[in-house]
């Protein structure tokens, strides 16, 4: 949706340029667009006749002001309308209970509700400070209860145990007295899903429902699952009082069409984003980012959010003091930048968020190929000795030779990440004692990190 939109919005910006005012011809040549592209990300018919009619409304007739051009304004407007659609800024969760505040996470099975639960205990203890419990109440599908164990582990949670002979009221409340006497902020509870909608999933989710009483009751979907998510999402709410959304896969190609019809549908607002499968892959929903998203305009928010949660300050700050001291930038140092760009995302993460005419210029790299480079980059690193990383130019031809034997690549590569080495250490050197390694020292990890030379 992402693509078909933002090229059919850029080619009626430059048709309309020099226009002086906005009319209904190029209102209607603009609608005809947009009405199309929805309608290829499955959103909903009823969602894109409602969102059509609100833009006509608010564009026709608008003057064009100061040095923006017509074109210029209906995207704006576009962009308004479709934030609105999906719920207009963040919509927090809500935990105002006394504790523990119970979270019951209902969907269809492989909209990816277990492995969202892990994503969610981990933005609950990162970011809300709460001591999480999770329990899976999915006693019908094999693996469900492990795969809750194991996303809970790395979420940094404690997991309730809970067995296939068990009903899914009497783990409920098992899990419930257990977290009150230890005291639980959170109780996360993962029930069944099925591969269709059907009156034994729902009956058993509403009993669950009366029997917790959750704080926040939440609808996770597929955000790639098109005119479906409809359907689900009009069952779930017709039984359940849902009070917000995931999505989860908005990385895929459709990714907006799901958004803009299960908000409409429902009526409650989207409150997570699941942006990969990553213990960290799960973001708060912000509608008036996710449509600049759409419309190609990137999240350079988001960009920046990703890239310094990815960095170690401190490493940073010890980087730009070392270099200052004169002591000069070693393949340990380099190895080190390596690895932080692997902890941002990787290079494919961080372009999703970039601006679409930046991310095409990007886009004609490989970035495939880029990252396969930085992985054979930290090979070779790892195979060389330590007293090597600290003094590099102790590495001659027969050294290099080892290395490449013990790297698996050829001693071509050695040479080539050696000389890169070098112009970032050259680099790193004339920085030293300058405004911009101050700028470093004050700025903190973002800036502590060298542009990669590729």
């Amino acid at each position: 949706m992402a693509s078909a939109l933002t090229d059919k919005l850029s080619r009626l910006v430059k048709e309309m340029r020099g226009q002086a005012r906005i009319t209904e011809s190029n209102v209607a040549d603009m609608l005809r667009e947009v009405r199309m592209a929805l309608l290829e990300a499955d959103v909903a018919l009823p969602v894109v006749r409602d969102f059509i009619a609100r833009v006509k409304e608010k564009a026709l007739g608008q003057e064009v002001i100061g040095s923006l051009q017509p074109g210029q304004v209906l995207v704006s407007i576009v962009n308004r309308e479709l934030a609105a659609t999906m719920g207009e800024g963040v919509a927090d969760i809500n935990l105002a209970a006394q504790p523990p505040a119970v979270i019951l996470m209902a969907g269809l099975q492989g909209a990816g509700k277990t492995t969202t639960s892990g994503l969610l205990a981990k933005h609950l203890i990162e970011k809300r400070r709460k001591k999480v419990l999770t329990v899976s109440g999915d006693v019908y599908r094999p693996a469900a209860i492990e795969q809750l164990k194991t996303v809970t582990a790395q979420a940094g949670a404690e997991w309730f145990p809970s067995t296939p002979d068990q009903k899914p009221l009497d783990i409920a409340h098992a899990a419930l007295d257990y977290a009150r006497k230890h005291y639980f902020d959170v109780l996360l509870v993962d029930t069944a899903g099925r591969l269709a909608i059907d009156e034994a999933l729902m009956l058993e989710i509403r009993q669950l429902h009366t029997a917790l009483n959750p704080v926040e009751t939440l609808f996770v979907v597929d955000a790639m699952q098109g005119q479906d998510a409809i359907n689900t999402a009009r069952a779930f709410k017709e039984a359940l009082p849902l009070t917000g959304i995931i999505l989860t896969k908005t990385d895929g190609d459709s990714r907006g069409g799901a958004a803009l019809s299960v908000r409409a549908v429902t009526g409650v607002p989207i409150k997570f984003a699941g942006t990969s499968e990553k213990i960290d892959g799960l973001e708060v929903f912000d509608a008036e980012r996710h449509a600049g998203r759409i419309l190609g305009m990137g999240d350079i928010l988001a960009l920046v959010e990703q890239v310094t949660a990815g960095v170690d300050m401190a490493a940073a700050q010890k980087l730009a003091a070392k270099v200052k001291s004169g002591a000069g930038f070693d393949l340990n140092d380099f190895l080190a930048q390596l690895q932080q760009m692997k902890q941002m995302g990787g290079l494919s993460s961080l372009m999703d968020k970039l601006p679409a005419q930046m991310a095409a210029k990007a886009g004609q790299m490989d970035m495939d190929k880029v990252e396969r480079d930085v992985r054979r980059k930290e090979g070779i690193i790892h195979s060389m000795t330590p007293l090597e990383r600290r003094k590099p130019e102790l590495i001659k031809a027969t050294r290099k030779r080892r290395i490449a034997v013990g790297a698996g690549v050829q001693v071509q590569d050695v040479n080539r990440m050696l000389k890169e080495f070098e112009q970032m250490q050259d680099m790193m050197k004339k920085m030293k004692g300058s405004g911009m390694m101050k700028m470093m020292k004050r700025m903190g990890g973002m800036k502590g990190m060298p542009k990669m030379p590729f």
